[in-house]
């Protein structure tokens, strides 16, 4: 990566917590912060990572990118409106009454995948969708962002413990590793360490990586998947509420928007163009 390149990803990445604050701010819906958490994340993605189109957004051959913290889904549409899925004028009707972008991500929206909203839904289907491009000799992979809350769940252990069984080496998972969930610290609700040495246990090809790091997480998911005949799993370590300072490691942020007095005070400190 170029430092121009890198310097352009992080301007997206800023883009995209510009339109969270304000797409939350206009809908005064939640989860704010962990939409701030994974700006970076969806950068990378979506200018280095998958093979996709705006212009046709359905082609068989396209890689599929499953977002499993649904709740997070407006980090998602801001880079889809940014490349040009669809209009950004679509962003003025989040969470909305006749507005086309629903609080929790929607398969009706262009690029996105699959509709998601309870934890741990994700990566089981991400599982099916590997197992299926396998089946049908398919060469497009599949992605799938978790949060650590999923990892809480008994779906999300099963599937993985089932991906790594049959070697889907086509499918990578990251897991924006914020360490707060809806009511408290990841901690003291439900303690996943040593998150690696579980994950390499069962058979997984694992890295970890500053998720903020651009760079970092250009070099993390370049050559995919990480082994041969091993799914690949990336955990990032992110801030919750990232570049917003009264946000940053709170866990007030998970439902919260900002206030008419804050947003411009928000969008000062992302840097927001």
């Amino acid at each position: 990566m170029t430092a121009a390149e890198r310097t352009e990803i992080e301007r997206l990445a800023r883009r995209v917590r510009g339109h969270c604050l304000r797409m939350t701010h206009r809908g005064r819906s939640g989860h704010v912060g962990s939409m701030l958490s994974i700006a970076e994340i969806m950068a990378v993605l979506y200018t280095r990572v998958l093979r996709v189109d705006p212009a046709h957004p359905r082609a068989p051959d396209r890689d599929r990118f499953i977002l499993s913290k649904g709740h997070a889904g407006g980090a998602v549409y801001a880079v889809l409106g940014e490349l040009g899925f669809f209009p950004q004028e679509w962003f003025q009707g989040y969470y909305r009454d006749g507005g086309r972008l629903m609080g929790h991500i929607s398969h009706h929206v262009p690029g996105v995948e699959f509709s998601t909203g309870s934890l741990g839904h994700g990566l089981p289907v991400a599982v099916g969708m590997a197992l299926a491009a396998r089946h049908a000799r398919r060469q497009h992979r599949i992605i799938c962002l978790m949060s650590d809350g999923d990892c809480n769940e008994g779906s999300t252990w099963e599937a993985l413990l089932f991906a790594a069984q049959h070697k889907l080496d086509n499918l990578t998972v990251i897991v924006d590793y914020n360490r707060i969930q809806a009511l408290g610290m990841s901690k003291d609700v439900l303690d996943l360490e040593p998150f690696a040495t579980k994950l390499q246990a069962c058979h997984w090809a694992v890295k970890e990586v500053d998720g903020h790091d651009v760079a970092a997480l250009d070099a993390a998911l370049a050559v995919l998947p990480f082994e041969t005949g091993k799914p690949s799993w990336l955990l990032a370590r992110t801030v919750k509420g990232k570049g917003v300072s009264w946000m940053e490691n709170t866990v007030a942020c998970h439902y919260g928007s900002v206030t008419d007095e804050e947003l411009a005070r928000a969008l000062a400190e992302i840097g927001a163009e």
